[in-house]
């Protein structure tokens, strides 16, 4: 079956992906850097570079917002029981038996039943959490141009341990994106999509007409 070059991934979409996730993963080794578990660049660096890491990634999530609704992208994220079930079996069983992917990627729907749930739990449940957590710790905490900022919070330690549980499932999505990231038409297909825009689809045109043609001599 031949496979057209389609361009799949806008040049913001492809700017946010990566830029989110570099800063994800320093925001990641800075944090738990702050929470104690290693020392690499000193408590006060950590917490700087973490907070600063933090405000750009806010901003990069208002320019996201913005563009996901202006040009409609966030209609990708809507979910849909359809193929859900094919989707699931096919990530614990079929990849492993060169079983045929169960859906189709287009330029109008590039992620599967499945990447909408996960992707769409992120942006409105993980993402949002770690970034209240994020901030409420830190001007409940952290030190401030005027001393130590307060907020009249308590529970503080509660916050800490929502905001590193958080970190932990972010981390945990970002290794398991990395895996499935292999699993595309070719190991590298994937990452070279997300790098170009460029990816190569299937023909659904001539998907029909081999079924046809099949049905037909059958």
């Amino acid at each position: 079956m031949s496979a057209n070059r389609i361009y799949v991934y806008k040049a913001f979409g492809r700017f946010w992906h990566w830029t989110q996730a570099i800063l994800i993963l320093f925001l990641a080794l800075t944090g738990f850097e702050v929470h104690g578990s290693y020392q690499f660049l000193g408590y006060r660096q950590a917490v700087l570079y973490h907070s600063t890491a933090a405000v750009a990634l806010l901003a990069l999530i208002a320019f996201a917002i913005f563009w996901h609704f202006t040009t409609g992208e966030w209609r990708q994220y809507l979910p849909t029981r359809q193929m859900l079930r094919a989707q699931v079996d096919y990530y614990l069983i079929g990849i492993f038996h060169d079983a045929p992917h169960p859906t189709k990627k287009t330029p109008l729907s590039k992620l599967n039943p499945l990447q909408k749930l996960v992707y769409l739990a992120l942006k409105i449940m993980a993402i949002p959490v770690m970034v209240l957590s994020g901030l409420f710790y830190m001007f409940f905490r952290y030190p401030q141009s005027n001393g130590i900022g307060t907020l009249n919070l308590g529970h503080l330690e509660r916050i800490a341990l929502v905001h590193t549980a958080g970190a932990f499932f972010l981390v945990s999505f970002v290794i398991a994106h990395v895996y499935l990231i292999t699993t595309g038409r070719t190991p590298v297909s994937n990452l070279k999509a997300m790098i170009t825009g460029y990816e190569d689809l299937e023909d659904e045109h001539e998907e029909v007409a081999v079924a046809a043609a099949i049905e037909e001599h059958a």
